[in-house]
């Protein structure tokens, strides 16, 4: 049997190669958690659909400057985060121009282990801070994977994290109040 890095190596050497099946396979294996990342920074599921297809798209494109020693998903993640935060800063830059007040609703549905107040909590944080605690204790990177993954220094990683820990505490304590 083979192992499921092996497998994976496979499949980025016949998607390389141009096999529309090995394509499909990284693309069931890694579309879950990808399209996860962008709706938890983004809040908005039809923008995390287009987010994570675009990124999906784009380390397709890139895929000849893949290192295949290295994990897929790590990658994948790093291209979906980033144009995740983008996406949402340019959503908060559209808000400040237009000065239209929106309902900001984060839709739970499938997140399931989320209560609504830590799912309210989360929307709340900048996407920066979003992004790193949905990296961290969502998908399950290290703070050291994160750094990597976001081209940060490991001390703004954790900053990031600190913060947005503590900012989700204090809206949460507010709410049991």
């Amino acid at each position: 049997m083979v192992g499921p890095g092996r497998q994976e190596r496979s499949w980025i050497r016949g998607a390389q190669a141009g096999s529309v099946s090995d394509l499909e396979a990284l693309f069931r294996e890694h579309w879950p958690r990808a399209h996860r990342a962008a709706y938890l920074v983004v809040q908005d599921g039809a923008a995390a659909e287009d987010i994570a297809q675009e990124a999906f798209l784009a380390a397709m494109r890139n895929l000849d400057r893949f290192d295949r020693r290295r994990p897929f998903g790590p990658w994948l993640h790093r291209i979906v985060v980033n144009r995740a935060i983008d996406w949402a800063r340019a959503r908060a830059l559209r808000r400040e121009t237009s000065a239209v007040e929106g309902t900001d609703e984060f839709d739970t549905g499938d997140l399931g282990t989320f209560s609504s107040g830590v799912a309210a909590g989360l929307a709340s944080l900048s996407p920066e801070h979003r992004a790193v605690i949905v990296l961290r204790y969502l998908l399950d990177y290290t703070p050291g994977e994160i750094a990597d993954l976001l081209d940060l220094p490991r001390g703004t990683v954790n900053s990031r994290l600190r913060r947005g820990l503590d900012r989700l505490e204090a809206i949460l304590d507010r709410e049991r109040a």
